[in-house]
């Protein structure tokens, strides 16, 4: 299990900590059990969740033990723990299912499935939202190479597509952010195949043709998705963007084609 966590530790009857991440804005995730390793931190963390704050009152079997750790925890040491957890995602079942093969894997219930691939997926928006936007990709392609078996009803193919449609979304938009809008574009085109009226998709489809200056694509893409969601924003924001730099294309073409017209002609 991973979880993001703000805390303060201190001795007991101190009132500055000897460590602390409340100075970070964003703190990173950590794994129980390899980056919590104070055992009574980790167990205290187990009983909590999302959004709740604690005080933890650690005897020494509890912390730091008999020796401490020098040159900050004498010996013996009680320590105090104020923690507030910010995020908490449980890969408990998710790491371990993408240990099986292909062949174990779709002996499991659909149920277990699209819980594993949403986890993967919030694992993927945890290090996207923290600008790490290659980890989040790879995060994305897991949660997508396990939903591609076969359903055994229409109402399972719905749950699939339901799951599939989120994670193309959100693989679209990452590969947007690296700067990749032919990648983009395809993750895109494969959720419009899925919803072809979802307004995401077409914004994101959109998006990566202005990148690619296809500007005729770009619009057309826009223009759907502004049928679906007129007072939309962004998509409005998007349309005046590509105006913009279509106006300055086709004056940089009026430009080259006057300058070669007039090396073909020059005066006498």
């Amino acid at each position: 299990s991973g979880c993001t966590v703000k805390y303060s530790g201190y001795l007991e009857h101190s009132y500055e900590p000897f460590c602390t991440n409340c100075h970070h804005k964003v703190p990173k995730l950590m794994k129980l059990g390899r980056d919590v390793t104070l055992r009574g931190l980790e167990i205290g963390l187990l009983t909590m969740t999302k959004g709740e704050a604690a005080r933890f009152v650690f005897r020494p079997d509890y912390a730091y033990g008999e020796r401490g750790c020098h040159p900050l925890i004498p010996r013996n040491a009680t320590v105090v723990f104020e923690v507030e957890v910010l995020d908490f995602l449980d890969s408990a079942e998710s790491d371990p299912f993408f240990e099986l093969t292909p062949e174990q894997q779709d002996t499991f219930p659909l149920e277990k499935v699209l819980k594993v691939s949403d986890t993967e997926r919030q694992f993927g928006n945890y290090l996207y939202n923290n600008r790490n936007f290659e980890g989040a990709k790879e995060r994305y392609k897991r949660a997508l190479s396990i939903l591609g078996r076969s359903p055994s009803s229409e109402a399972e193919q719905c749950q699939i597509n339901a799951s599939k449609l989120l994670v193309l979304l959100n693989l679209s938009l990452t590969y947007l952010k690296l700067e990749r809008p032919t990648r983009a574009l395809a993750y895109g085109e494969k959720a419009l195949k899925i919803d072809q009226r979802n307004a995401k998709a077409l914004f994101r489809c959109g998006q990566a043709c202005l990148c690619m200056t296809q500007y005729e694509r770009a619009r057309d893409f826009l223009v759907r998705a502004q049928r679906i969601e007129p007072f939309n924003r962004d998509i409005n924001d998007e349309l005046k963007k590509l105006a913009s730099c279509y106006k300055g294309y086709m004056e940089k073409e009026k430009e080259m084609c006057f300058r070669m017209f007039a090396s073909l002609n020059p005066s006498s």
